[in-house]
């Protein structure tokens, strides 16, 4: 008799206390001016089952952005979908994303969705936090990323010599793409840790090729998850598991260096700690963060997230660049043109900025296929954005705490009225005169701009430069249409399949 009055009080104080919620929520979108979004029409107005399997189906059948695409076309700039009693707002209205990450940044963060999803795999690091961690976070990677010095690139240079060897060694015809994950992971390994996994080289070791599938894997499993949402719970692999902590393993062993070279160097001022091994890579990331902490959890969860975010955001940006440059030859002829005229040896950054077309063609790349093609945050209270509401999305939008803005870079950077008629099309010359503000977000905007979009542009120009002055002429071995590969970034589900022509003059 008691447990049933103490059930009815229960039930009754929630019901009061959802009604003076909606109450209180309703007078404040009233006082704002707030109009509902427009609604994406649901078989399923509650569970939103259809939304899921049509997210689900057009994700496996590498159309998920295209899908994004045809909503957005025929429901508005700005609308919304529930799916688990979820309300998601899906946008492409550069003033609501802007007002999302950097006007109202503190009403948004990550939510408890995004960071359950990649935990298993990123931790706590930089990408998954919020408040008060992230900015601690963020303080540790942005002097990392300061003390890099973008002036003359020997390591780097020695790295693009083995790479165009590897191309030469396969008859100059293989899959780029492929070959640009292995680089880039060499590469971004000898700046996080001061040496090279050498990943490129035939006689690459097993835990190398062991970490570069482990990250395949891990990442293919956390992108499941976020789809699956509420039903993350369903998502059992014990193969996600095995890949996560291999790519854990390999950072710790890292990070326990770091910890040690902390320790050997802990009586000098932090300027003037070095590593005692001759010949080491002079910067060396992980370094710069063991001077700011000796917490090896958050060191290991930062480097994940670099490792990560290094990897495939610069080797899908090359990967996208060849792709079109190959189906594009009088680009490729104007772009080498470009190149050769302010090439140099060694080759610098002063060099490397004056290579103007070289910069439209990388830029025109990033418009169409933006590394992080959609994106998320969560309000972490009731507010209300300046605009997303309405038929025409122009009136204010009252958001409610824990619902979700999506917003889709991929769907914005091809809109006509931002980039013209010819906004699909791949035309680098619209960067000679075309100037942008939120409506292109390559590298996310607001206090989470990424810290490292400088390094991996610095990367991709010095990479093609070389490529451009190596080989006279590129060809495609696949007219097939680009697929997407949707994980934590876009890529190429086709590859980049290619022969090329070396300039033997």
């Amino acid at each position: 008799m008691l447990v049933g009055g103490l059930g009815a009080v229960y039930l009754v104080y929630h019901v009061v206390y959802l009604l003076l919620l909606w109450r209180r929520r309703r007078q404040m979108a009233k006082r704002h001016g707030c109009q509902p979004p427009r609604k994406l029409p649901q078989i399923d107005p509650f569970l939103g089952t259809d939304v899921v399997l049509a997210n689900l189906g057009a994700a496996k059948r590498y159309g998920f952005l295209e899908l994004l695409k045809k909503r957005h076309a025929a429901n508005g700039l700005t609308f919304t979908t529930n799916t688990y009693f979820r309300t998601t707002i899906n946008t492409c209205d550069p003033d609501v994303i802007r007002s999302v990450l950097s006007f109202q940044f503190h009403d948004f963060g990550m939510g408890p969705l995004r960071r359950n999803s990649a935990a298993p795999l990123l931790g706590k690091g930089i990408f998954t936090t919020d408040g008060d961690i992230w900015a601690h976070q963020r303080g540790l990677v942005r002097p990392a990323f300061a003390t890099m010095q973008f002036n003359e690139f020997p390591k780097l240079s020695e790295h693009i010599d083995e790479f165009l060897g590897v191309i030469k060694r396969h008859n100059y015809e293989l899959d780029l793409q492929q070959l640009f994950f292995r680089s880039v992971l060499d590469s971004n390994t000898l700046y996080l840790f001061g040496e090279s996994i050498g990943l490129m080289r035939d006689d690459a070791t097993e835990s190398a090729t062991a970490l570069h599938h482990a990250l395949d894997y891990a990442q293919q499993g956390t992108i499941l998850r976020l789809r699956l949402g509420n039903l993350m719970f369903a998502h059992y692999d014990k193969k996600f598991r095995e890949s996560c902590n291999i790519v854990h393993s390999f950072a710790q062993k890292y990070v326990d260096q770091a910890l040690d070279f902390r320790r050997k160097n802990a009586h000098l001022p932090a300027e003037k700690w070095q590593r005692p091994k001759d010949g080491i890579q002079t910067y060396i990331f992980l370094d710069e963060l063991a001077k700011e902490t000796d917490d090896p959890i958050l060191l290991r969860d930062q480097v994940v997230n670099m490792i990560l975010a290094a990897r495939d955001t610069t080797a899908g940006l090359l990967s996208f660049t060849v792709y079109m440059l190959a189906r594009h030859p009088e680009v490729w002829e104007k772009t080498r043109a470009c190149v050769l005229e302010n090439y140099c040896e060694p080759l610098t950054y002063d060099a490397l900025n004056s290579m103007t077309y070289l910069r439209y063609v990388i830029q025109e790349v990033l418009r169409l296929f933006p590394p992080i093609s959609t994106n998320s945050r969560m309000a972490n209270k009731d507010t209300v954005i300046p605009v997303g509401g309405g038929p025409d999305g122009k009136s204010p939008l009252f958001v409610a705490k824990n619902h979700v803005v999506t917003y889709s870079t991929f769907v914005m950077h091809r809109r006509k009225e931002f980039f013209g008629e010819d906004a699909d099309e791949f035309r680098p010359e619209r960067w000679e005169t075309l100037r942008t503000s939120w409506e292109y977000l390559p590298f996310n905007g607001g206090p989470r701009i990424c810290p490292g979009q400088k390094f991996a542009l610095v990367e991709t120009t010095f990479t093609i430069a070389r490529m451009l002055k190596a080989f006279k002429e590129i060809v495609s071995l696949d007219d097939s249409d680009w697929r997407e590969q949707l994980t934590l970034s876009l890529t190429l589900n086709n590859g980049v399949h290619c022969r090329l022509v070396p300039d033997d003059s």
